[in-house]
This record gives structure tokens, sequence and C-alpha cells, in this order.
């Protein structure tokens, strides 16, 4: 039976990982400063954005760890630089000094993991150990296992964000529960400390060995803190308190998310394999699930589409505006809302404002926005009162009066369907679904307007519009 033990991460993945997000933020500060600079393929590409960031990062580190030695390496990452930056600049002597700094930074990493041994974790007295082997100072990782497992590439990812080398790892859980968990860690160097079963006592444990970890390795400069729960944020703050840089380490969905306490940077490390974006079937039942939600929370039924937005990538680990691009709606958080005219209701009531939104179907009677109070006291012709409408002849009525005066003064003369959905509510206090329902069941707001001789319904990329025939 072939050997199936995780080998460990080594120091030379570990400076490869380095390399590799030296060469990815070399990429993004070009970006931002010269984007003529970088080839032209690769001109518009958000780079700084965490998923490209991730793919990027792997690209490379899978390509060096081929090349992990002083003098293939260099020439390896000078093909990739020649790839995403533009000839003009990869033949040009400004070219030539980054690559010297690139060259120096490289050397400097890959001379650290070659002299760098693996740690002996049962030495009571690190500093005892020759300064020529041992970098001035070390990082350590406490994880708290019951609340976060890494593994051995995010390990990885993690030795390439700090400046020294992890030499202590220290994991804290009900081991007994974990079952052959405790011999796999073991083997990839960590130190075990056991907690018995309780809600958090894997956490206080943490929080109480990590609050004196510096007084038992005072070369310690750095310390990954590994738990989703926020409640260790105390541990991190006593630890920058006595001069150590500290990483807030936690999961979120698809991905870990690292938090420098000190500069406030975030580096993000998709999890291979996970990413996996909502799809269109699924997607307006998760935001009209999110709305009612917060509806109920707040007694308020519009919501700000910022919070809207928050709570989904919260909840789904996603950013809407990401998944409109991905389905090809568009690129604004709102393109998402808008490919459902029949289900959310959109309304900005000024170029400055905050744009809101609210469900066609809630129970509650939420005060519509106004578009225009004029429009009411200039226009006569259309149903008073919701008790005016008698039949779909008096609803189409009311629809063309709304039209037309939504788009008095508009070019094209058409409406989006949920202003004029928004505009029904505020003037007869009731969703123009229910009425709808009420006269024609199982039939949806644009197959009735389809069926209106005075109305024409016209698709764009943001959604449906409606205008007069």
């Amino acid at each position: 039976m072939p050997d199936r033990t995780p080998l460990p991460a080594t120091p030379e993945s570990a400076a490869v990982s380095a390399i590799s997000r030296y060469i990815y933020q070399t990429i993004v500060s070009i970006q931002a400063q010269h984007p003529e600079w970088i080839a032209e393929k690769y001109r518009k590409t958000p780079w700084a954005k965490p998923d490209f960031q991730s793919i990027l990062i792997g690209k490379l580190t899978k390509g060096l760890q081929v090349a992990a030695d002083t003098d293939s390496l260099p020439l390896t990452a000078k093909k990739y630089l020649q790839i995403l930056l533009a000839p003009e600049f990869t033949n040009s002597a400004q070219f030539s000094k980054l690559f010297a700094k690139f060259q120096q930074f490289a050397a400097s990493k890959l001379a650290i993991a070659k002299s760098h041994k693996l740690p002996d974790f049962n030495l009571a007295n690190p500093q005892d150990e020759s300064p020529a082997s041992v970098p001035a100072g070390i990082a350590i990782l406490l994880l708290d296992v019951e609340n976060l497992q890494l593994k051995i590439e995010t390990e990885k990812f993690l030795e390439g964000i700090c400046t020294y080398p992890i030499q202590i790892k220290v994991a804290f859980a009900n081991w007994r529960s974990m079952g052959k968990k405790d011999a796999e860690f073991h083997q990839r160097g960590y130190q075990l400390i056991h907690v018995p079963p309780g809600k958090d006592s894997a956490d206080l444990k943490m929080a109480t060995v990590g609050a004196s970890i510096f007084v038992h390795y005072p070369t310690a400069k750095e310390i990954f803190v590994c738990s989703s729960d926020r409640a260790l944020t105390h541990l991190s703050n006593t630890l920058q308190a006595h001069g150590l840089t500290v990483y807030q380490v936690r999961k979120q969905i698809d991905k870990i998310i690292v938090s420098n306490s000190r500069t406030g940077q975030i580096e993000t490390h998709l999890l291979p394999g996970s990413l996996e974006l909502p799809s269109l079937e699924k997607l307006p039942f998760q935001l009209k699930e999110l709305i009612k939600t917060e509806q109920e929370r707040t007694s308020i039924q519009w919501i700000k589409l910022s919070r809207i937005s928050a709570l989904f990538r919260e909840t789904y680990g996603f950013a809407l505006n990401q998944i409109a691009i991905h389905h090809l709606l568009g690129s604004k958080t709102k393109d998402v809302f808008l490919k459902y005219p029949a289900e959310f209701v959109l309304h900005k009531p000024s170029p400055t404002s905050h744009t809101y939104v609210t469900l066609f179907d809630v129970e509650l009677s939420p005060e519509a926005p106004i578009i225009s109070r004029e429009i009411i006291e200039q226009n006569t012709e259309y149903p008073a009162t919701i008790g005016d409408i008698h039949s779909l002849e008096d609803l189409e009525s009311a629809l063309v009066n709304i039209v037309r005066n939504l788009t008095a003064n508009t070019r094209d003369k058409y409406v989006f369907l949920s202003n004029v959905g928004s505009e029904f509510h505020r003037i007869y206090a009731q969703q123009i679904t229910q009425i709808i329902k009420r006269f024609c069941l199982g039939r949806k707001f644009p197959k009735f307007l389809e069926s209106c001789n005075s109305l024409q319904l016209k698709k764009t990329e943001k959604g449906w519009s409606v205008g007069l025939r």
C-alpha cells in the first residue's frame, strides 16, 4: 500500500511562496502606477482583487517550484514577467533595475531556506542555536484545531506572508474527539496541547498560552493566531502591545483570510477546488431570504443595497458584483437585482443618496419611494384608488398613465419595470403582482405587460423596460 502520509512544508517551498508573492505585488504596484507597462492582454485584469491574487500567486508558485535554486529560478521568474509586462518595458533600463532588485530578494530568500534546518520542537531554549544557522527572529503559529484546520498548502501560504521562518507551531484541541488528527499534526511538527471538552475550551487555553508565549520565546517577532473565533482579538491586542506582528487567520466559506493587525493589510488564500459561484437559478431565492430576514430584524421594508450586499458576502463568501460579472449581467451590484424586475424593487431617491431594495411580495406595506409628487397632482386619468380597478382594462389604464409620466423626460421613452412597480405601490398601496394574481392566476408582471395593447416591453442588458406603443 502506498504511503499517503502528507509531506511537511519545506523551507524551500516557503521561499518559493515568498518569491511568488513578491512578483505578484510588483505587478499590482506597476498596474497602479504605470498601467501602460502591463501587457495589453492583462492591462484591464483587476490583479489587486483577492480572486485574481490567488490565481496569479498559485500559477507562479507552481511554475517556480520546479526551478527552486539560485541559478534557474530568476530565469523562470523573468519569463513570467515578460508574459505579464509589455515588451516596451521589459526591454528598457527600468526593467533591468527592477529585475536586479528581484534577484537580490530571491537570493536572500533561497539562502535562508538552504541554511534553515527543521526546528527541534523539544528544544528548551531555541536561542541557543547557532546564529549562523537561524535568522535573528522567528515566527510562531497558534492553531485552534477545533475551530480551524490548516492544510499543508495553507501553511505554505502563511510562510510566504511572514518575514521570519515559522519555527514553533502549537495546536490546541480536545484530541480525544479528533480521531487521528493528533498523529497527523504531530507528524507535521506541531506541539499538541490537549484541552477538556467544553465550549471555547481550546480558545481559552490558546489565549492563556499565547498571552505569555513571547516570554518563553524571546526571539519571536511574528505570530499567527489561527481561529475563526473573533473572541481571540484580545489575544492579538496583547501580543501586539509587546511588539509582535500579529496575523489573524480565519476561514470564510472557500478562502483563508489573513489580517495583519499592525498594518491592516489583508491577504486572501483561495482554497483549491472550492470556488463555485451561485447559479442564476438559486440567486433570487438567496437574495429574497436575506432581504426578508433583514426586514424582520429591523421592521423596515426598504433595505440599503449596500447592507444586502454585505450580508450576501458574509453568508456566501462572494461579492454581488463578482456574480454580475461572472454571469455577464453587468459590473455593478444593482445589475443583479435588475435581472429580476418581477422580484425586486430598487429605489435611489437622489443621485447622491443610497440605493434601497425591497420585495414585490412583502406582506407589509412599506412607504414606497416618491418619484414625483407632481404626477399625482397633474394626472387624474387613471383610477384614483385600488377600489377603482375592477378589470384588466382598468389595470392597463393605470399602468399606461404611470409609464407616460415616468418617461415624460427620458430620451428613449422606456422605464425599468422596477420603477413602474414601485410607483404603482406608492399610488395604490398594493403590490402590482398581487393585483395581477387577482385577475389572472399565475401570470407574472412581464407576461401581463406583453398582453397589454398600449404597452411594449424591451429587454436590455440590465433587465426589462416598458414603454408606450
